[in-house]
């Protein structure tokens, strides 16, 4: 298990310093006051009314940088982008709303920033404020705020697929999530399994169809086994995915994985039990979460087993103890290859007869509602969300390259 995260130590260390005995100035009367700063108790009057003037100051300053750490340490602005131009847009709403409650306020001013087909807007007491895409600034009251970094909240295009990391690069902002290359990678499904596959990491075997280009449905029976998970190529969330036990289904799942998407992934089941590894990367080193086991109450792990409760999740997963270390052996390798950055969800199936565990994909931005996993995984591990949020803002603003 971890330490206590850094950012706590960090925060107790401030109040350390302010003043003896660990606690913040406010607390202390003024005799206690004047002690810490080497003034005996038997002073003058002069004395104590000087002192009493330089302690009403300190209240002062306090209250006119209200926004600082004990004595000016500023809190860094984060801007919790969510939304988004797909159907999982009510997803990253959900998630955002889990990640603004558990942002630590005392160490972050958190803006919710909802980017949607209509605009990008910043809402405050009933009033939409637009924000300047020039140089993702908000101007509110006369007053414009510049943010220190960006927590991805969103699930789904532009926020999953690379675009908007790509705008934060060209801005020199530091975002929690994968960079711009990764995102977009990992987005395409079929892209991601071949680099898996080069890298020599197990994974189902598949094929990928375009809309365009037309298919020969006998030709994906003849070269792939049934059964079949057919997907569109890109997304999260299930949407779109079928699974297809039979011949005479796979037109049907295929009409309406191409309605998500002009590319579809039809990719062989790998039988076995599925697991799923929450992984992030804090002060250079990568950790893997403890380890879920997923059992759908459906067929698969769709859409409404991942967030309506249509499934069982076990959190720490009950496994032998050599299943689990290749299961996060291959999450720190897979975490590695694809040059990940921020916490990531990977799926994979435990192949009972190999004794080996397959990838199925990578989600740069995983779910953090409620009923999602992630959530879960860090509680197993003894921390709070706001301690692990705290650790994710800090590894981006830790990693900002100043490269424009």
């Amino acid at each position: 298990m971890l330490p206590l995260p850094a950012v706590t130590l960090a925060k107790e260390g401030l109040r350390s310093k302010a003043i003896a005995a660990n606690t913040l100035p406010f607390k202390h009367s003024i005799p206690a006051y004047c002690r810490c700063i080497g003034v005996n108790k038997r002073i003058g009057a002069e004395t104590r009314i000087r002192c009493r003037h330089i302690w009403a100051w300190v209240i002062k300053i306090i209250g006119l940088f209200g926004s600082y750490y004990s004595f000016g340490i500023m809190k860094k602005k984060i801007a919790l982008v969510t939304g988004g131009y797909s159907g999982e847009a009510t997803i990253s709403y959900k998630s955002a709303t889990t990640i603004y409650n558990n942002l630590d306020k005392e160490l972050f001013d958190v803006y919710t920033i909802d980017v949607n087909p209509n605009g990008w807007f910043y809402e405050e007491d009933g009033e939409r404020f637009e924000i300047d895409r020039n140089d993702f600034s908000l101007t509110t009251d006369g007053r414009k705020t510049i943010f220190d970094a960006v927590f991805i909240g969103m699930h789904g295009t532009p926020g999953e697929d690379g675009k908007l990391q790509g705008y934060f690069d060209m801005l020199d902002l530091p975002y929690t999530s994968c960079n711009a290359a990764t995102s977009a990678l990992t987005f395409n499904k079929r892209y991601t399994v071949a680099v898996a596959s080069m890298a020599g990491i197990n994974v189902a075997r598949s094929l990928h169809l375009f809309k365009h280009t037309g298919y020969s449905l006998d030709e994906i029976v003849a070269q792939l086994q049934l059964p079949y998970f057919v997907k569109p190529n890109n997304g999260g969330s299930s949407i779109g995915m079928s699974k297809v036990n039979k011949a005479d289904q796979l037109q049907e799942a295929l009409d309406k994985a191409f309605g998500e998407d002009d590319q579809v992934l039809v990719e062989e089941m790998i039988q076995g039990r599925e697991f799923t590894a929450g992984v992030f990367k804090a002060e250079g080193q990568i950790h893997v979460l403890p380890i879920t086991e997923v059992v759908a109450h459906k067929e698969f792990f769709d859409f409404e087993a991942k967030y309506e409760g249509k499934s069982s999740e076990t959190t720490p997963a009950q496994m032998e103890q050599s299943w689990k270390e290749k299961i996060e052996a291959a999450a720190r390798r897979i975490y590695q290859v694809f040059n990940c950055s921020g916490v990531v969800r990977i799926d994979f199936i435990y192949n009972t007869q190999e004794d080996a565990p397959y990838m199925l994909e990578i989600n740069t931005v995983p779910g953090q509602s409620e009923a999602s996993i992630i959530p879960q995984q860090v509680r197993a591990m003894g921390w709070d969300l706001k301690d692990f949020y705290a650790r994710l803002v800090n590894e981006a603003l830790a990693s900002r390259t100043h490269s424009f």
